[in-house]
C-alpha cells in the first residue's frame, strides 16, 4: 500500500489492462533474482497451473538486464569457487532443489539460452561447467550453444547426460546427490 501503481507498472509487477492494473506474476511461486552481491533487482516467477512461460521475468530495468545475471549466483559462488565447478541448469527450481540437495554450486540462466556475460561471470568463480539441462529438444539446443560460449570464456565444459524425461531436481530426488 501507498505504491502508486505506475511505480509497480515501471518496476514489472503489474501490468496496465483495458480498465486497471494486474498482477503479472499471478498464480506463479515467486523467486528474488539477486546480482552477485546479493541485492534484489527483479523477480521471476515459476507457473503454478501450467500457464505457460513456465519461467516468467521481471521485464528488463535500469537494474536487471536477464543476459547480465544468473539465478543463485550470489548464494552459489562460494562453493563454486570452492569445488572449481558450475552446475547450470534450465529453472530457479532446479538450481533451488540441487543446492538443498547438497549441490550448492547450482545456478540457472535467466532464460534458456547462455549469455557470453553469463559465461564470464561463471568464469570468475569457476573452472568447469556442468551443463545439466533438461533432456528435451530446446535443453538440447541450449547445451550445444552453451557448451561454443562457455569454451570460448575459457571453461572446461562437462555435459550431464540425465534420463530422457526427467529434470535434474527430478534425478536428483530419484538417484541422490553422489549418482547424480
Amino acid at each position: 500500500t501507498g505504491v502508486l501503481p505506475e511505480k509497480l507498472e515501471a518496476a514489472g509487477f503489474v501490468i496496465k489492462g483495458k480498465s486497471s492494473y494486474y498482477d503479472r506474476f499471478r498464480n506463479r511461486l515467486m523467486f528474488p533474482i539477486l546480482d552477485v552481491r546479493g541485492r534484489i533487482v527483479s523477480f521471476g516467477g515459476r507457473s503454478l497451473d501450467g500457464h505457460e512461460p513456465k519461467y516468467l521475468n521481471g521485464p528488463e530495468t535500469a537494474l536487471y538486464t536477464k543476459g547480465r545475471h544468473l539465478f543463485g549466483l550470489a548464494q552459489a559462488k562460494d562453493a563454486m569457487v570452492k569445488a572449481k565447478t558450475a552446475v547450470v541448469v534450465e529453472g530457479y527450481f532446479d538450481a533451488v532443489v540441487l543446492s538443498d540437495g547438497g549441490i550448492a554450486q547450482a545456478v540457472s540462466p535467466l532464460g534458456t539460452a547462455l549469455t557470453m556475460e553469463q559465461a564470464r561471470l561463471l568464469k570468475r568463480y569457476a573452472e568447469t561447467v556442468i551443463l545439466a539441462f533438461d533432456p528435451d529438444a530446446a535443453g538440447e539446443q541450449a547445451t550445444l550453444r552453451g557448451i561454443d560460449l562457455l569454451v570460448e570464456a575459457g571453461l572446461h565444459v562437462r555435459v550431464a547426460q540425465l534420463p530422457r524425461g526427467a529434470d535434474p531436481d527430478e534425478c536428483l530426488r530419484a538417484l541422490g546427490r553422489e549418482r547424480f
